[in-house]
């Protein structure tokens, strides 16, 4: 979509508000802020006791994350920002009471998005497609604890009627998730014990996702 605006962090911005739009927010400016217009509302420049956050994002009037924008050409560098991010999610917010910092935080060039999920037991920052919609974070929120949280409350493997290969496969894909190592996850997806091990997992994952 060509953009109006000239310097390459209004160009990102018009891009962030593309793709949050695409995601089911509703963009508002601080000055125009209506919290009726939806259950996912994306304010721009809202004020913090630290300065104004590019983003502060709303699910259903509450207040749930942060976006740091950048231009485009911070894409190689976009994990240099995350302790800004984490600063405005952690800041005072205006207008709102936030006890406790926003849980989700993004960086985000319009081109490369980065996301953390402040509940997880050692949060860090993955590449994302794009930003989550207003319905997934409400549904995330509905529950205690995080999925990389609720993974460590896994109970034993019960191995009767399994294969050698596909307890081992399972256990190990169970210790990758819990240890947040998801390029180990993708070099063992091609093995053939790992595809019973999914099989395998689908039922026993169900009960914490």
């Amino acid at each position: 979509m060509p953009s109006n605006n000239q310097n390459p962090e209004q160009i990102a911005r018009d891009q962030i508000d593309a793709k949050l739009v695409e995601a089911g927010w509703f963009v508002q400016d601080k000055d125009a802020l209506n919290f009726n217009a939806g259950s996912g509302i994306a304010v721009r420049e809202y004020q913090t006791d630290v300065g104004p956050a590019d983003y502060v994002l709303f699910v259903e009037k509450r207040a749930v994350g942060v976006i740091e924008a950048k231009p485009k050409d911070w894409g190689h560098k976009i994990t240099t920002v995350e302790d800004q991010s984490a600063g405005y999610a952690g800041a005072k917010l205006k207008w709102v009471s936030n006890k406790e910092p926003l849980p989700f935080v993004y960086e985000s060039t319009g081109v490369i998005t980065r996301f953390t999920d402040g509940r997880d037991p050692k949060p860090r920052s993955r590449e994302v497609f794009t930003f989550h919609r207003p319905e997934t974070m409400a549904e995330w929120l509905a529950k205690p604890k995080s999925l990389r949280t609720r993974l460590h409350d896994i109970p034993a493997l019960n191995p009767a009627g399994l294969r050698d290969c596909q307890i081992a496969a399972i256990q190990n894909l169970e210790k990758s998730f819990r240890d947040n190592r998801l390029r180990v996850i993708r070099k063992r997806h091609k093995r053939k014990s790992t595809w019973d091990a999914e099989n395998n997992l689908e039922g026993r994952w169900r009960k914490f996702s």
